[in-house]
């Protein structure tokens, strides 16, 4: 009997964590709703919104943030993609003193075009923290703040410090654009149905003014970098992979200069999100030490090609040679991209 009741138990279709509206939430598409009070009030108060703050709520689930976000601000736009929870947040608030003042959007917020707002509160799907992070600090007019709630790893990706382990591509990308301050952090057993990992709420404030980069060729630069991010920055630029792509670019440019191709077109400085994939969000960067295997070498090291003097160069004059990623600051790579980029070296 024991082992038919098992049996019968494991053949039952996935269960789902009702709502005592009736309402089921779905782990597999990352839906916890925050059902700790305390902390609701928490996030709304850490938020700092001001009664004439127009808020962008993403993924308010079935409202109890939302409640909160109203009573504090002057207007709520609400983003959700489940229409069951479109549902539930039109039925809650209908007929209250609130109603005339939220707006539901139902949609894929990375696909939705994003209203003026001052102050951002999320609690996502974990699989589109990288995504969502660089659409919001791409939006303009700038916001005030986005006050987010991330798994707990990649919140202290974003809020990492030059030595720090987690401190990464992801890092350096989301600090040029934003100062980022850790706020909170939330035990899983916060939510309903609890997720598998612990979350952080983290502050994110665009810079005001924005620090200008032609993104493709940030990224392109930071990507070389963060290949090793322990490994000096000799030793990176060294490599003929790294030797060739440089000065395939720098022929380009010099022949684009000498007026033998056409004009090049205007650069786009809008961030492509799909170059914040996988790998810049919960990715790690090699954490290997020194000693590791070189990568792709190959005989670089014999070939003292005239380009590669003039890669080395560069870092020589900003007695970058020996300095690693890993424990650069922001400045410092500005500084060294300019000083490439003054000796006609580029990475896009």
């Amino acid at each position: 009997m024991a082992g038919g009741k098992a049996k019968k138990e494991k053949g039952k279709p996935q269960q789902h964590m009702p709502y005592q509206g009736g309402i089921s939430f779905h782990k597999s598409k990352g839906q916890h709703i925050l059902k700790n009070p305390l902390l609701v009030d928490a996030i709304v108060q850490k938020a700092g919104v001001k009664s004439t703050d127009v808020v962008l709520e993403i993924g308010p689930g079935t409202g109890n943030l939302t409640k909160k976000l109203l009573e504090a601000g002057k207007k709520v736009v609400a983003v959700e993609i489940d229409p069951r929870m479109v549902l539930e947040l039109q039925r809650r608030f209908q007929g209250t003193p609130h109603s005339n003042r939220l707006t539901v959007i139902q949609g894929d917020v990375l696909k939705t075009e994003l209203p003026y707002f001052d102050i951002c509160v999320a609690n996502i799907p974990y699989q589109i923290s990288s995504p969502l992070t660089f659409k919001l600090l791409n939006h303009q007019p700038a916001f005030r703040a986005a006050i987010i709630m991330f798994q707990r790893e990649f919140a202290m990706r974003l809020v990492a410090q030059p030595g720090d382990k987690l401190y990464c591509r992801l890092t350096v990308n989301t600090q040029l654009h934003a100062r980022v301050f850790h706020l909170l952090k939330v035990g899983r057993n916060n939510f309903r149905p609890p997720p598998k990992v612990d979350s952080s709420v983290v502050r994110i404030e665009p810079r005001k003014p924005r620090i200008e980069v032609k993104q493709k060729e940030w990224d392109g630069f930071l990507r070389i970098c963060f290949n090793r991010k322990n490994k000096t920055l000799g030793s990176i630029f060294r490599q003929k992979s790294v030797i060739s792509l440089l000065e395939k670019n720098y022929r380009t440019v010099r022949a684009l200069e000498l007026g033998q191709e056409d004009s090049p077109k205007e650069v786009d400085t809008k961030m492509d999100f799909s170059s914040f994939g996988d790998d810049q969000g919960m990715g790690m960067d090699d954490d290997g030490d020194d000693n590791a295997m070189e990568v792709e070498d190959g005989e670089a090291d014999e070939v003292q090609s005239e380009f590669k003097d003039k890669v080395l160069g560069v870092l020589k004059e900003g007695d970058f040679e020996e300095k690693r990623s890993s424990k650069l600051t922001l400045q410092e790579f500005l500084y060294l991209l300019s000083l490439f980029n003054k000796a006609g070296i580029h990475f896009s």
